[in-house]
């Protein structure tokens, strides 16, 4: 027998929201189907019953997948099936995870996946607003562990409003556009892109986002009830051995405080010095001990982690001896790599990114082809991550989800300052190679992204440097520190990564994940004002490497112009089976691109030199020139009749030569006169208004013999 839930959800702008349970995948731990609009999401959840041996953490999975039938599609390629998450697939993943991770208990470590299908789609309802509450939902009506409920929702700003979930169209037309999680009390996560806005009215949009979640959070806690499921699975995970840990605490907590202040800049000297005390403790072990190995390493890393956080809220000093508002050493170089179209690199203290810059054509644009979105990208970035970055050894398998999820951070904060279409014919990629990593090596690839855009000569609005902001905190003493340019030690052992990319005028991007309950506003606000400081001192430094776009591309950089024409003129340009448009670019060698836009064709040429420019446009100038009555041209005779010859006096037009008039003298007729493929100059006399015709004269410009 069903058991069918449904809890109604009205938000504070008249939108309506359902969460269904009981109906479906009722094998699960917990399951719940979210609608909006016509736009519905299933949420399962599976958890182990035991965890693994020697597991410290959640192995949590999150996966979201985007059904083509939703959308009334068949999958594109060979095989016509769903296979591999997309990127965009990807990043919903990575939304969720990050909302849900910190609400499981320390303790709990036994495998749990979620999996959100969007199983009917609606164009003017954005599933990924919804995929954390659908998730959560699911939590919330399993036994499972869970110290939510949370959710998501998208809120922008359009034409001076803020909006909640509104529809794709009006949410690219705005000019702030995030994604908020939260639970009934704290914001827990942050991401999206904005035009340039102040700091604050990024606050007040998680203000209104947060007042509309704290609603669905409500909703699932009632949905929870009932379900009958507010009494939690018991577990236990750890093994504990409490001697252990007051043992190590009393014999290496001094010497790791001690340790943390020398205050050394350099990571591998701080790694050396962490490691020798504990080697030197386990060492001094008797041989026959029978404590725990991994116990071990788990408590070293937890007596580690105070010590090191008590340092910083002791003494206001940092790991490497920072102030806690100053930016490490940066120096930055553009040009770096001779035959990129632009290239730089950006270091600062010891992280390092080399990006390169590439131009493209309308032909090298990024195909997407998905069940909620299909069209074409013409700004890439990619984001590359090797082992050697931290000293690893680590197989290249190509890109996970971090690598996908810094990529799109980055693309975002760049996305905002470039030309608008219509001014930018070029198809952009950038790749950033992180060389060198300690700490938001994805704000790097912000600041030298920028730069490789300048040294290509692509005319951004303006450079975009990021910061990644920490925070340390003692809920029982109430102290807390928010660290700038934040180390990849800090961002282990704090509470917060707090990612703001933005230009002199604004923000463009941002993303943050708080680790901690009671984030109040006070404190965001004073994060943002301090990331903006941050921001601009790191932009002074880019500065002194370049100010602005180059003026012209470099040499070897390809020339794009375009062309307006008619309608009625396309078909001229690419000839019959195409021939004509194929002719200029094996001749010219230059990329001829027809599109039909309105009531006009645009031509786009894609050239390597001038030199090859110039001869495309002129052949194709040629072809949509309009033939004037009493104008002289250089034509080629086509083909030759007894009353005439056909010349080809403009490219793909042709007009009689009539045989009166060749010469003064009467022709009789046109044997020996001509040849095909001879070149003569020839003069249009009249155009026929009824059919079109041309009628072409050489003796009008043949001097008139005088007369008997």
């Amino acid at each position: 027998m069903l058991n069918v839930i449904t809890k109604t959800i009205k938000m504070p702008d008249g939108q309506i929201i359902t969460i269904e349970t009981g109906k479906l995948a009722k094998q699960a731990d917990g399951s719940a189907v979210v609608r909006m609009g016509d736009t519905m999401l299933l949420a399962t959840v599976v958890s182990s019953q035991d965890a693994k041996d020697n597991v410290d953490f959640l192995p949590l999975s999150v996966d979201y997948q985007e059904k083509f039938a939703s959308a009334g599609k068949i999958p594109g390629g060979f095989l016509k099936r769903e296979g591999r998450l997309s990127d965009h697939e990807i990043l919903i993943c990575r939304l969720v995870d990050r909302a849900l991770r910190p609400l499981f208990p320390d303790d709990y470590h036994a495998d749990t996946q979620v999996m959100i299908s969007m199983i009917s789609y609606d164009k003017d309802v954005q599933p990924d607003a919804l995929a954390a509450l659908a998730a959560s939902a699911a939590l919330s009506v399993s036994d499972i562990p869970f110290n939510g409920p949370i959710s998501e929702i998208r809120v922008v700003k359009h034409e001076g409003q803020f909006k909640l979930n509104p529809s794709k169209e009006v949410a690219e037309a705005s000019e702030l556009e995030i994604i908020v999680a939260a639970d009934i009390n704290n914001i827990m996560m942050v991401e999206g892109e904005m035009s340039e806005v102040s700091e604050a009215d990024m606050l007040e949009a998680m203000k209104v986002a947060h007042d509309a979640i704290k609603v669905q959070c409500q909703a699932q806690i009632e949905l929870a009830v009932e379900a009958g499921k507010t009494q939690k699975r018991e577990y236990s995970h750890e093994n504990k051995d409490e001697a252990l840990y007051e043992k190590m605490k009393s014999e290496m907590y001094d010497k790791l405080y001690a340790s943390v202040s020398k205050q050394t800049a350099d990571k591998s000297i701080r790694s050396s010095d962490v490691k020798a005390i504990k080697t030197e403790w386990v060492d001094a072990l008797p041989e026959d001990h029978e404590h725990d190995s991994f116990l071990i390493g788990q408590y070293f890393k937890k007596i580690h982690k105070a010590a090191a956080r008590n340092f910083v809220l002791d003494s206001s000093k940092r790991l490497d001896g920072r102030e806690f508002s100053e930016i490490r050493q940066i120096w930055s170089e553009v040009d770096y790599l001779p035959s990129a179209h632009g290239s730089a690199v950006f270091t600062r203290g010891e992280t390092q990114s080399l990006t390169s810059c590439t131009l493209g054509t309308k032909l090298d644009e990024q195909m997407i082809d998905g069940a909620t979105m299909h069209g074409t990208n013409k700004f890439i970035l990619h984001y590359n991550f090797p082992g050697f970055s931290t000293g690893e050894v680590r197989p290249n398998r190509g890109p996970g989800r971090r690598e996908v999820g810094h990529g799109n951070l980055a693309m975002r904060a760049l996305k905002k300052v470039l030309p608008s279409s219509d001014k930018n014919p070029y198809t952009i990629r950038l790749v950033s190679d992180i060389l060198e990593s300690n700490g938001s090596s994805s704000m790097a690839t912000v600041c030298a992204g920028s730069l490789s855009l300048m040294d290509t000569g692509v005319k951004i609005s303006g450079p975009v440097s990021g910061i990644a902001m920490g925070m340390i905190s003692d809920a029982e003493t109430g102290k807390y520190a928010i660290l700038s340019d934040i180390l990849g030690d800090e961002d282990h052992l704090g509470d917060m990564d707090f990612k703001v990319t933005g230009t002199e005028k604004g923000i463009t991007a941002c993303q943050m994940d708080i680790k901690v309950d009671g984030l109040s506003y006070e404190v965001l606000e004073k994060a943002l004002n301090q990331a903006r400081e941050g921001r601009l001192h790191i932009l002074n430094e880019m500065k002194k490497t370049m100010t602005e776009p180059r003026e012209d591309y470099k040499p070897h950089v390809p020339r794009s112009e375009k062309v307006i024409i008619g309608k009625d003129q396309i078909g001229a340009i690419i000839g019959p089976g195409g021939k004509v448009v194929q002719e200029i670019q094996k001749e010219t060698g230059a990329t001829v691109i027809i599109e039909e836009e309105a009531n006009n064709g645009v031509v786009t040429v894609f050239a390597d030199s001038k030199e090859v420019m110039n001869a495309a446009l002129a052949r194709i100038r040629a072809i949509v020139a309009i033939p004037e009555v009493g104008e002289t041209y250089e034509g080629k005779v086509k083909s030759i009749m007894p009353f005439g010859a056909f010349v080809e006096f403009m490219p793909g037009k042709d007009g009689l030569l009539h045989i009166s008039e060749i010469k003064w003298e009467r022709v009789e007729k046109m044997d020996g006169l001509m040849e095909v493929g001879e070149e003569i100059t020839v003069k249009l006399v009249e155009v026929d208004k009824k059919t079109g015709k041309y009628r072409l004269s050489r003796k009008a410009l043949l001097p008139k013999p005088a007369k008997d």
